[in-house]
C-alpha cells in the first residue's frame, strides 16, 4: 500500500480505539462515537424533545467539528460555499436522522457495534451497502443537487461552529435557569444521556477524530460508492481500522459479546435494522456523505453539509416527539412508517435531480 493508505489505516486504529477508551471511561456501551445519537442527545439538551434519557450536549461532536475547522484552516481548506439545494438537503438531514434512530446509531457506530460482537450491527451494514447502491444507481443516471457557489466571506461558515462553542460554554457552566423545568440545557439523570466520559477527555477526543478525519476524507457511505464505482478501497481502510481498533480493546476491556440478543442500546427486529441504514446509506450517498463526513464538511466552511447537520438536530426532535425512534423493545408504527416514507421520499429525490 502506498502511503496514504497505510495513513488512513492507522488513523481508523486510532480512532476505534479512542471509542472503546471513551466507552471505558464512561459513554454507553458500543457508542464510543456516534453522530447520529450524539446529535441526537444535543437535540434533548436543548429541549428539542422530551424524551428524558437522552438529554447532554456532547463534547465529542463539538470537538469533531472544530477539529475539521481547525485542521482545514492551517491546511488552508477552510472556505465557505453552499447553495447546492441548501433546503433539500436539510429536509434530507432530517430523513438520515430518522433512519439512523430506527436502526440506532450511524455508520460509524455500526461499525463500533460489530466491533463489539453485536450481529444486529451485520445486518445493518448489509441494508447500509444496499442503500450505498441505490444511490450509486441514482448516480450513474445524472443525480446532481447542483453546483456549490464559492463566498466572499467565511462569515457563512463560522455560524455552525460558533453555535457549538455556545453550547459548550454553557455545557462547562452546567447551565440550568429553572432547577424544577431545566433549561436552557437539560441533562439525563438515568440511562444512555447520563453516561458519559469526562467533559475534557471527550474533548480532546473529538478534536482528535475531528483532525484524522478531516486529513483523510474518512466517509463510509463514501469508501462503498468508490468500491462499486472504480473499485478505489482507500476510505474503507479507514473503517477496517475503526473496526480492528474498537474490537482489539472490546477484548482487552471484556466489552466483547457477540450474538443477536441482550446488546447494548440494539433491538432485533432485522427487517427495520436493514431498512433503518437503507435509509441512511441512500440518503448518505445521494449529499455526497456520511453522517460523519457531514460534520467534517461543516467544519470546512460548507454550508450545505451544516444544513444537514441541522437537519438532523431536528430530525433527532422529530424521531422522539412523534415515536419514530426505535428502542430496545423494537421501531413503533410510526417508526416503520416514517422510514418507509423517507426511503419514498430519497427515491423521488434521485430520480427527479438527474441532469438532463
Amino acid at each position: 500500500m502506498d502511503r496514504g493508505k497505510w495513513f488512513i489505516l492507522i488513523a481508523g486504529l486510532c480512532i476505534g480505539a479512542i471509542a472503546a477508551v471513551l466507552v471505558k471511561l464512561g459513554n454507553p456501551p458500543n457508542m464510543g462515537f456516534c453522530i447520529a445519537c450524539f446529535q441526537r442527545d444535543i437535540a434533548g439538551a436543548l429541549g428539542l424533545h422530551r424524551a428524558g434519557v437522552v438529554q447532554y450536549v456532547r463534547p465529542e461532536i463539538i470537538g469533531l467539528l472544530f477539529g475539521a475547522m481547525i485542521t482545514s484552516m492551517f491546511a488552508g481548506e477552510f472556505k465557505t460555499r453552499g447553495g447546492s439545494s441548501t433546503l433539500v438537503r436539510f429536509f434530507m438531514g432530517v430523513f438520515m436522522m430518522i433512519g439512523a434512530l430506527v436502526f440506532l446509531g450511524c455508520p460509524l457506530r455500526d461499525v463500533l457495534r460489530m466491533a463489539g460482537g453485536d450481529y444486529n450491527a451485520v445486518v445493518g451494514l448489509l441494508g447500509f451497502i444496499a442503500g450505498v447502491a441505490t444511490g450509486v444507481f441514482f448516480l450513474r443516471r445524472g443525480f446532481n443537487l447542483g453546483r456549490a457557489e464559492y463566498s466572499h466571506s467565511n462569515v457563512g461558515g463560522l455560524l455552525l461552529p460558533l453555535f457549538f462553542a455556545f453550547l459548550l460554554f454553557l455545557l462547562l457552566k452546567g447551565t440550568v435557569f429553572n432547577p424544577e423545568a431545566g433549561g436552557p440545557l437539560f441533562f439525563s439523570k438515568e440511562g444512555p444521556g447520563s453516561m458519559a466520559a469526562p467533559v475534557a477527555i471527550s474533548l480532546v477526543a473529538g478534536l482528535i477524530v475531528g483532525f484524522l478525519a478531516q486529513r483523510t476524507r474518512l466517509c463510509m457511505s463514501g469508501g462503498i460508492r468508490d468500491f462499486i464505482l472504480i473499485r478505489d478501497n482507500y476510505l474503507l481502510l479507514g473503517f477496517i481500522g475503526i473496526f480492528l481498533g474498537a474490537l482489539i480493546l472490546n477484548i482487552v476491556f471484556g466489552f466483547f459479546k457477540p450474538g443477536f440478543n441482550d446488546q447494548p442500546i440494539a433491538h432485533t427486529m432485522h427487517i427495520w435494522n436493514f431498512l433503518g441504514l437503507y435509509l441512511v446509506g441512500l440518503t448518505a450517498t445521494l449529499l455526497g456523505g456520511c453522517p460523519l463526513r457531514q460534520l467534517i464538511l461543516s467544519g470546512e466552511g460548507d454550508i450545505d453539509a451544516a444544513a444537514v447537520v441541522v437537519g438532523m438536530l431536528v430530525g433527532a426532535a422529530f424521531s422522539h416527539n412523534f415515536l419514530f425512534a426505535a428502542s430496545a423493545a423494537g421501531v413503533p408504527t410510526y417508526g416503520q412508517i416514517a422510514c418507509i416514507i423517507g426511503i419514498l421520499v430519497m427515491g423521488w429525490i434521485g430520480w427527479s435531480y438527474r441532469e438532463a
